[in-house]
């Protein structure tokens, strides 16, 4: 299509101009931002079940899914008539306007934006304390199967469906699975993120083999089930959005029987309409009961009583009442009695472990660390790169193993290769990092300075 300047819809007797709508937001499949506006126009009644009456942080790609996205949580000085906005709090204390996407004409108008998926939050723009969704986020680490999330999937519905819970499943569009519970509105974020962890571990108690509650990545194995989506401020995208990766894949709703076949790339901008028109929408009776939290609340009784309590929070938040040191394994301080990595390292030197971060600064020049300097690691972690694009942090990743083949050729990938999506002030940037564990002490390279070191809050 070629590009024109705009294009006008006429949507719930509003006007919504589309401009440059032969402009390509997905280059593999061709598909045009007009386009994804039409898909949904297509799933509109769907996919306003997902956000109508919720505030929505904007995750604008302006220039397509291959480009760089940034997130605008304060809605235009100027918005049209057939927008609302809600002041929202953060946990920093700042507030801001957020937009509301009510019906049609609003949902085009956020697409419009270079909204290529959605992002609403947990609750209802009356109430802005209490959430009225638990949203189980499944999240495959690197090298897991699709077979996984989904065999964990089934095992968070046996979980939900003992405790009484109707649970409604939808892929992510990406590479999980998203389980939704709609709530009374009567508990506060905090009590709903701990049932979440209470959920999550005990779906790690049945499979533990397939399923992790652990925060950290390097703790983690398999599918992790994301409890801290559920705190404060955090949003997924919502059923019918459509991801930003090469296929244009869809965060489609399934039924439960769907779920053991379900393949990813099923759900499409181009496959779902069909679906929808066909099926319906097997995510319309979400509203049809509103459950109460308690449940989920006394299995957190029963975790505290077993010795289980809070596990650790995302890092830009207060610390929390009984919150477990918010400190990666691999940095803690090692106990006066534990044994040393590699014994003929002397007690008090770096070298035991090569720490990551920071490097030769914080020790002194005989390799010594200072009272105030390094914590011996218990893991030995190397920060290889940081970068604002995720290709760059890799390409630092390559010109490591250049450099360090002997060390390089004992990482296993992906296990020991740690890439992780970490967020900016505006925009996702990304840090690789090593685990040694299975290099041979007397090959593991020392620490270097990150290539690229990229600063995410220079801009």
């Amino acid at each position: 299509m070629a590009r024109a300047e705009s294009e006008t819809l006429t949507l719930d007797g509003h006007e919504v101009s589309i401009s440059n709508p032969g402009k390509i937001f997905f280059a593999d499949a061709g598909i045009s931002k007009l386009e994804l506006v039409q898909y949904y126009l297509a799933v509109a009644d769907g996919a306003l079940l997902g956000v109508r009456d919720r505030p929505m942080a904007l995750k604008r790609f302006v220039n397509g899914a291959e480009g760089e996205a940034f997130f605008q949580k304060r809605a235009p000085k100027s918005v049209p008539e057939f927008i609302r906005t809600v002041e929202l709090s953060f946990p920093s204390g700042r507030t801001a306007d957020e937009v509301v996407v009510d019906n049609a004409a609003a949902l085009a108008w956020v697409v419009n934006l270079g909204c290529i998926d959605l992002n609403p939050h947990p609750l209802r723009s009356g109430d802005l304390d209490h959430p009225d969704e638990l949203r189980v986020d499944l999240d495959p680490g690197p090298g897991v199967s699709w077979d996984d999330v989904r065999s964990v999937s089934v095992v968070v519905n046996e979980v939900l469906s003992e405790l009484g819970y109707v649970a409604w499943p939808k892929t992510s569009g990406s590479r999980g699975i998203h389980v939704y519970v709609r709530l009374e509105p009567r508990w506060p974020f905090a009590d709903v993120r701990r049932a979440a962890l209470a959920l999550a571990r005990e779906v790690e108690r049945r499979a533990p083999s397939l399923a992790t509650s652990k925060w950290w990545k390097e703790e983690r194995h398999g599918v992790f089930l994301d409890y801290n989506q559920n705190a404060k401020d955090r949003t997924v995208a919502s059923v019918y959005s459509v991801r930003p990766r090469p296929a244009a894949t869809v965060s489609a709703p399934l039924a439960w029987d769907e779920v053991p076949d379900a393949e990813l790339d099923d759900f499409t901008l181009r496959t779902v309409p069909e679906r929808y028109a066909r099926l319906g929408d097997l995510g319309a009776g979400i509203d049809r009961r509103a459950f109460s939290l308690e449940p989920l609340l006394e299995l957190v009784k029963r975790h505290e009583a077993e010795g289980l309590g809070d596990a650790p929070w995302p890092p830009h938040y207060a610390k929390q009442a009984g919150e477990p040191p918010r400190v990666q394994p691999s940095k803690r301080r090692m106990p006066t009695d534990a044994p040393v990595t590699d014994p003929a390292a002397p007690r008090g030197r770096a070298g035991s472990v090569t720490p990551a971060l920071p490097s030769a600064p914080a020790r002194n020049a005989d390799g010594t660390v200072p009272p105030t300097g390094r914590r011996r690691s218990s893991q030995p972690l190397l920060v290889i790169s940081q970068a604002a694009d995720k290709s760059d942090a890799l390409a630092g990743l390559d010109r490591w193993r250049a450099r360090h083949p002997e060390a390089a050729s004992s990482v296993r990938d992906p296990e020991d290769v740690l890439v992780d999506a970490m967020r900016g002030r505006f925009t996702v940037w990304w840090r690789v990092r090593v685990n040694l564990r299975n290099v041979p002490p007397d090959r593991r390279p020392g620490a270097e300075p990150p290539d690229p070191d990229y600063d995410p809050w220079s801009e």
